[in-house]
């Protein structure tokens, strides 16, 4: 790899390598001695192409999602399947791993501009700024730039666009996916916002178990199926359709609700 290389963002190379190395070996212990991750179906990761996969997930913290993500990607395609021991992984990471953020988030102080130019696909958010709800158009130029990402490489985004759960998905990513028609790749998290705060900075509690469960690519009717369907796959796929509600507990169900409106106020 060059010196001076950069991605298609104009972002060095070798600066990006030297913030994921730094960063994974800062936060490895979050997910494997603070408090343990269990990873299920990574094998599907290293059989994955180079380019053009998009991931899908739940989304429960700002930043510790993505990290993780980070982690279990980079451990698989060095090897280690369902596991992130031994973090030598890092030592030569996958750069073109961007990730879809909100750009008010990710200008919110020195550490999220530090985490976005390790792979943030920053965009305009539609429907909230500044803790308000607002009405706004997609930017043409923000759809064109996670295209930018996807022909690069890996895009992981997180469709419900809040860390609410049990949110709609927005159709922002039902357009993307029947526009650049990515390989796509649904993930489900849990335990995230048990073990850290919201920002996922600061560790909240230690012992706690964390899942990621990593499922096979989706099969998608690019052509033909609506965007309605495609938002209905998505949910069911990230286990965020509201049909999941009723498999839960009364008591489940009534926590859900109160960080549901806690998260809300």
């Amino acid at each position: 790899m060059k010196l001076f290389q950069k991605n298609p963002f104009g972002h060095y190379l070798f600066l990006k390598k030297m913030l994921i190395r730094y960063l994974g070996f800062l936060t490895h212990r979050r997910y494997r001695g603070f408090n343990e991750l269990k990873i299920e179906g990574s094998d599907v990761i290293k059989n994955l192409p180079e380019n053009n996969v998009l991931f899908v997930a739940n989304h429960q913290t700002y930043y510790a999602d993505v990290v993780a993500m980070f982690h279990v990607f980079n451990a698989s395609l060095h090897g280690r399947i369902d596991s992130i021991k031994n973090v030598g992984y890092l030592w030569n990471p996958k750069l073109n791993i961007y990730y879809v953020a909100a750009k008010e988030t990710m200008k919110a102080g020195l550490l999220p501009r530090i985490l976005a130019y390790a792979g943030s696909v920053s965009i305009e958010r539609t429907w909230r700024e500044a803790g308000q709800n607002i009405q706004r158009q997609v930017k043409m130029s923000d759809i064109s730039n996670i295209g930018v990402a996807l022909n690069d490489g890996w895009v992981i985004t997180f469709p419900q666009g809040t860390t609410t759960p049990f949110k709609p998905l927005r159709k922002g990513t039902a357009h993307i996916i029947k526009k650049y028609k990515p390989i796509v790749v649904p993930i489900v998290i849990d335990g995230f916002r048990r073990s850290f705060d919201k920002k996922g900075l600061m560790i909240k509690k230690k012992g706690i178990l964390q899942s990621m469960v990593i499922k096979e690519p989706l099969k998608i009717d690019y052509e033909n199926a609506s965007m309605d369907e495609i938002i209905e796959q998505l949910e069911y796929a990230i286990e965020q359709h509201t049909s999941f509600l009723k498999v839960m507990s009364p008591e489940e169900i009534e926590e859900q609700e109160r960080l549901n409106k806690a998260r809300e106020w």
